[in-house]
């Protein structure tokens, strides 16, 4: 499969995966249209450290996936949207967890439904391995049940189920990942991998 020409929305474009993503299918030759949360201090987050003709080749954008009129705007003419905009502070999901519903839950419904609406050909969507909580069996494979033992993993949790359901309700061409312990350049200190080794 060649990403030459094709044509992408990378929603969290600003963060740790998204502006690695963002930056490699540019690298392939996709048309990338690379979507970070709107800021007043004139930042496109990680995408700012990439080499500047990686950002050349992307349209940056600044938005919320909150807002359903920007992502139907966004969608069109895409022919495959990566989703990985998220709240994903777990500490700050038990103060505010009403933001992580508004930004995991509902903003993941208008990226399904801008998409849908779209025809957009591919949507993968990022979850996490936070939503199968402590493990109760290992290796954890996706028979594990899902165990929201934060506010911010039942959000993702509530994410996934509304991917599930326009899958079967729309039949929506969506994947789910789940990925576990990801870690590399870009990753914010507060992770295992960054308190570790220090910066």
């Amino acid at each position: 499969m060649t990403w030459k020409n094709r044509k992408v929305l990378v929603t969290g474009a600003d963060g740790f995966i998204g502006s690695h993503l963002a930056e490699a299918l540019a690298a392939r030759g996709a048309e990338v249209t690379a979507l970070a949360l709107y800021n007043a201090f004139d930042s496109h987050g990680w995408l700012d450290h990439v080499a500047p003709e990686a950002r050349a080749a992307m349209r940056l954008v600044r938005g919320d996936i909150r807002d359903p009129h920007q992502m139907a705007a966004l969608s069109r003419d895409q022919e495959t949207v990566f989703h990985l905009a998220a709240l994903i502070a777990i500490p700050h999901s038990y103060q505010a967890p009403s933001s992580y519903v508004q930004t995991n839950v509902q903003g993941t419904v208008n990226v399904l439904a801008a998409a849908r609406d779209a025809g957009v050909a591919r949507i993968v969507h990022a979850s996490t391995s936070e939503v199968y909580g402590t493990a109760r069996f290992t290796p954890i494979t996706e028979d594990h049940p899902l165990h929201g033992q934060s506010p911010y993993s039942a959000s993702k949790i509530g994410a996934d189920m509304m991917v599930e359901s326009f899958v079967r309700s729309f039949a929506l061409p969506a994947v789910t990942l789940r990925p576990f312990n990801t870690y590399g350049p870009r990753q914010s200190e507060r992770a295992v991998i960054g308190t570790v080794t220090g910066p």
